[in-house]
């Protein structure tokens, strides 16, 4: 794509009014965009409205300062850092396929990962899977999170997921993990898609996890450069991270997570839906058991999803054993967090909460006494304890 070709990829995404549906009406009765624009007014509203036609023979404002800013970002160097950028069109071969197919494609793709997949097709026809969930999971939620990516990684899906904190950011882990075992991997281990120009990270404390997944595998957004972290559009970006996926895996969702809205796209664009189930005291498992009164299938383990999607089996990932439920091993390296965190709201006993927090036995059972007094954990039989809901 050279400058021109960008510059008016850019006015058609900047022009007030017209969004997706109609720039695809435009592009499908014109051609490529420059052609658009050197329409008069009134060619233009035999396909679009009034208003349309009349901010299409405008130049939008900022247009010249974006075009410079996209095309200087271009022409990043790869061979400095492994990293290469690209911006992709609906008709652009490299366009993936799926996205292709949905009810609402992107007009441009943002793109920076590793030089490798850029370089020719960086959606290639493989295995995919959307990985979501909550922003404040439990500690076994995320474990789970990690635990399935791997697995499925390993089984070679593609694991995408929204770069958000929580569930996204173990997921994007757990397949980078598994991407370390082997030394040419064919497909990128994880896409993260994010809702924000791609010269900007949000939430900043996974800066660092998104400068890996661009070492390794892709960053995607179809949002401008310079877009800052916007709440609309986060639930928008969702149909993108189903849309690249056969099937969605909400791991933790509490009833008003924007989790279950990446599901219900999902559903929408013909996709497989699949939740894990958690604990009956656990607000953070009420999204995923309301997907499964839904239709969405319960999986138990990664191989639940490989049957679904007609994979075939894959060896466990190292330190999971097949017949281990997902998140009982590695417990020693979840992420640091107060007790209550890593309990949990199952009940669990001394020895698992020694190895998550990794406190001395004493010193546990006086905080777990301190805890049990201000009414925050119940004691039950066996010595073993229980976060209540309320706290």
């Amino acid at each position: 794509m050279d400058r021109e070709e960008l510059g008016a990829w850019l006015r058609l995404t900047l022009t007030a009014g017209v969004g997706n549906t109609a720039a695809r009406r435009l592009l499908a009765r014109f051609g490529l965009p420059q052609s658009i624009f050197v329409q008069p007014e009134a060619v233009l509203a035999q396909v679009s409205t009034p208003a349309q036609a009349r901010a299409l023979v405008q130049v939008p404002e900022g247009l010249a300062g974006l075009v410079e800013t996209t095309w200087t970002w271009l022409q990043h160097d790869a061979t400095a850092d492994g990293v290469a950028r690209a911006v992709i069109t609906l008709g652009d071969p490299r366009y993936p396929q799926s996205l292709l197919d949905t009810e609402d494609p992107p007009l441009l793709l943002y793109m920076m990962g590793a030089a490798r997949w850029l370089a020719h097709n960086p959606f290639p026809a493989t295995a995919s899977l959307a990985m979501v969930g909550s922003r404040n999971p439990t500690a076994q939620g995320a474990e789970n999170a990690r635990q399935f990516a791997r697995a499925l990684r390993d089984a070679g899906f593609v694991i995408v997921s929204g770069l958000a904190l929580g569930i996204d950011a173990a997921a994007h882990e757990g397949a980078l993990e598994a991407s370390g075992q082997t030394e040419a991997p064919s497909t990128p281990p994880t896409i993260a898609v994010v809702g924000t120009g791609l010269d900007r990270v949000y939430p900043r404390r996974n800066l660092d996890l998104a400068r890996r997944i661009a070492a390794q595998g892709l960053l995607v957004s179809e949002y401008p450069l310079g877009t800052p972290p916007l709440a609309p559009n986060f639930p928008k970006r969702n149909r993108i991270i189903s849309g690249l996926s056969q099937g969605t895996l909400v791991v933790e969702a509490a009833l008003a997570s924007g989790s279950l809205i990446t599901a219900r796209t999902a559903v929408e664009q013909g996709r497989e839906v699949f939740a894990i189930p958690g604990s009956i005291h656990s607000p953070q498992s009420r999204g995923c058991h309301a997907l499964i009164r839904q239709g969405a299938k319960l999986v138990e383990s990664a191989q639940d999803v490989l049957e679904e999607l007609r994979l075939p089996p894959t060896a466990a990932p190292r330190g999971a054993p097949d017949n281990a439920p997902p998140g009982e091993s590695g417990l020693a390296n979840l992420p640091e967090g107060p007790l209550l965190t890593a309990l949990g709201f199952d009940p669990m006993g001394i020895d698992a909460l020694v190895a998550r927090t990794g406190m001395d036995a004493a010193t546990l059972q006086v905080e777990l006494l301190t805890l049990e007094l201000d009414g925050r954990v119940a004691r039950l039989a066996g010595g073993l304890f229980q976060r209540l809901e309320r706290t």
